[in-house]
């Protein structure tokens, strides 16, 4: 049942962001509910679906997880070292320098590199769905930016390295307190010695 329930979160999840991809689609939806409507059902569905991915994921692990590989230690240690790049990545598409500028997307960039780190990790296949599909996802994502004629919301100001030094520290940060507090508490997997 909760790999079902999973699935439907994900499809809901990845449905509902793969709409912003598809931009006369998006005009039409908000040519109908407006820009307030298209922004409140775009939270709502998004909330809906992460919430089902979470209840899904988490009743799958207590039912038992259907193990499809054992991935060596090695490999764990080495998704271990790429979070922290992953988590700056993603905080660089916020506080953005040189990091947003050479790598143009950071959050897709840091998304393929999360969702990789944890399919090296782990090799259950409630694991393999969730992050394979964030994978794909983000992949979809960052080759439909190529062909979008405009860039979807404003823009948010561009620093110096300044940025990136602040993206840097509030990355390790975030990372520190991921793997320490967030991920063997919230997750109920410890990261180190996992």
């Amino acid at each position: 049942m909760g790999l079902l329930v999973l699935i439907l979160g994900l499809i809901v999840f990845f449905g509902v962001h793969t709409l912003t991809t598809q931009r006369k689609l998006r005009a039409q939806v908000i040519a109908v509910t407006g820009e307030g409507g298209y922004k409140i059902g775009y939270a709502l569905a998004s909330f809906a679906g992460l919430a089902l991915i979470i209840w899904g994921f988490a009743h799958y692990r207590a039912a038992g997880m259907w193990p499809i590989w054992e991935p060596p230690t090695f490999l764990k240690h080495i998704a271990v070292a790429l979070m922290l790049p992953a988590v700056i990545m993603v905080v660089a598409s916020y506080i953005r320098g040189r990091i947003y500028t050479t790598l143009k997307h950071p959050m897709l960039t840091g998304i393929k590199l999360w969702a990789a780190a944890h399919l090296l990790a782990n090799g259950d296949l409630g694991s393999i769905i969730l992050f394979g599909s964030f994978l794909a996802w983000a992949v979809y994502d960052r080759i439909s930016l190529k062909h979008r004629s405009d860039a979807g919301a404003p823009p948010i100001p561009v620093g110096g390295p300044g940025n990136d030094l602040i993206a840097i520290a509030v990355g390790v940060v975030a990372y520190l307190a991921l793997a320490f507090a967030f991920h063997p508490v919230v997750i109920g997997v410890p990261v180190v010695g996992a």
